[in-house]
C-alpha cells in the first residue's frame, strides 16, 4: 500500500454534493443579485475563470518554500523536474527543534477546486514515522497564484531522531483527484 495513502477511517464521513463547472455555479440563483456578487467575491466570475486551453491541469503547484526560523528560505521550483530530482536526491538540512513552515504557491484553472489538502509521510529507513494532512481549501480559477503557508512545526531532536528522512507528499482533492506529488530528502543535524 502507498503509504500516502488515506484509509477509509481516516477520512471524513461527510457527503460531497455533485462536482460543477464554473458557469454551472454561475447560472445557479442567476436572479439574485446578492449571490451574484458574493460569488464574484469568491472569485467565481462570469468570464469562467481562467482557463488556458494548453494546459488541461486543475492545480498548479508552483513553488514550495520551506521557512526555518533565522535561516534563508529553501525555495523549490515545482515545475523544474531537476530541483524535484535534487530535493529527491539529496535534499537538505534541517537542525534539530527548529521550528519551520511550509509555504505553497499555486493555481487553479478550469473548475472549482474543493478540499485541497497536502499530504505528507515521513519516513525514515523506509519505515513510516510521520503523516500529516494539511487542509489548504476551496479555490476558484484564477490567473493570480494563491499562497498557504502553514502553522508552524518544530523539527525532533535527540540523538535517535537524527539522521537521513525521505518524506512522500502530494496534493490531493475531495474528490480523490492527485494534483502533484513528489518526493524530497532532508537530514535532521545537531543543533
Amino acid at each position: 500500500m502507498d503509504p500516502i495513502e488515506t484509509s477509509e477511517s481516516e477520512r471524513p464521513s461527510i457527503q460531497l454534493g455533485e462536482k460543477k463547472t464554473v458557469n454551472e455555479y454561475l447560472n445557479m440563483d442567476a436572479e439574485d443579485e446578492s449571490l451574484r456578487k458574493w460569488k464574484e467575491s469568491l472569485g467565481i466570475k462570469s468570464d469562467g475563470g481562467y482557463s488556458p486551453p494548453n494546459d488541461p491541469r486543475t492545480v498548479v503547484v508552483e513553488r514550495l518554500t520551506l521557512l526555518v526560523d533565522g535561516e534563508d528560505p529553501v525555495e523549490v521550483d515545482m515545475q523544474d523536474a531537476e530541483s524535484l530530482e535534487r530535493i529527491r536526491k539529496h535534499g537538505f538540512a534541517i537542525r534539530e527543534r527548529c521550528v519551520y513552515r511550509t509555504v505553497v504557491r499555486f493555481r487553479v484553472q478550469h473548475e472549482v477546486i474543493s478540499g485541497l489538502q497536502y499530504v505528507r509521510v515521513v519516513s525514515r529507513h523506509g519505515i513510516p514515522v510521520d503523516k500529516s494532512a494539511v487542509m489548504i481549501g476551496s479555490y476558484s480559477p484564477s490567473k493570480e497564484a494563491y499562497e498557504y503557508t502553514t502553522e508552524p512545526e518544530e523539527a525532533p531532536s535527540g540523538m535517535l531522531a537524527r539522521g537521513h528522512y525521505e518524506a512522500s507528499c502530494r496534493f490531493v482533492d475531495d474528490d480523490k483527484v492527485t494534483h502533484k506529488q513528489f518526493k524530497w530528502a532532508f537530514n535532521l543535524v545537531k543543533k
